[in-house]
């Protein structure tokens, strides 16, 4: 199945970072989400970046070791003004994406603007409305209070919304129902 919304898969949202790194597991049990873990993994700002990059990568592998999820759901990268950042961001994201592979997930990517929608319902959400929708929908209130954390939490969720919408749309027919004819019918 190409989607996630079968019960029992396990998905882990990924917020690459080369300081933080988010992660966040969601699996569905009996058609609801439930949090299995979620938290950031830090490297120090006093190492070089080859070494915080090595870092992350021994710390993605245990990550992926502990968990065993099916699929890794990441937020397309955003490239913002501050060209050295967005480097880290995208090295941190390729030491993820590697490890992903590596462990034998299915790599899944979504917009921004796709994880908003699909967790709040406004591609717009600011980070207190996300906070607020990941809460609710994985019916718990005790999350770190990591940005990191929460972002990765959201693109796992996007992924098995967008899941259950694969599946749905998969079931429907593959030719609209034509309407019927104007004009015909009851006459008055």
């Amino acid at each position: 199945m190409v989607g996630s919304s079968r019960d029992g898969v396990m998905v882990m949202g990924i917020d690459p970072g080369l300081a933080d790194t988010g992660y966040g597991a969601v699996r569905r049990f009996n058609g609801r989400l439930s949090l299995v873990s979620c938290g950031s993994l830090k490297t120090p700002a006093s190492l070089s970046d080859p070494d915080r990059l090595r870092l992350l990568a021994e710390q993605m592998r245990r990550l992926f070791d502990d968990l065993h999820p099916e699929v890794a759901a990441f937020e397309e990268l955003f490239f913002s003004k501050n060209v050295r950042s967005a480097m880290a961001v995208g090295q941190a994201r390729g030491v993820a994406l590697l490890s992903a592979v590596e462990a034998g997930a299915r790599v899944h990517e979504y917009s921004p603007a796709q994880v908003k929608l699909s967790v709040t319902g406004y591609g717009g959400a600011t980070k207190a409305q996300m906070l607020k929708m990941v809460q609710a929908v994985l019916g718990t209130r005790d999350l770190p209070r990591s940005d990191d954390a929460i972002d990765a939490l959201a693109v796992a969720i996007c992924h098995h919304h967008s899941g259950r919408l694969r599946t749905i749309l998969s079931r429907a027919p593959s030719t609209p129902p034509r309407p019927a004819p104007v004009g015909r019918g009851l006459r008055l």
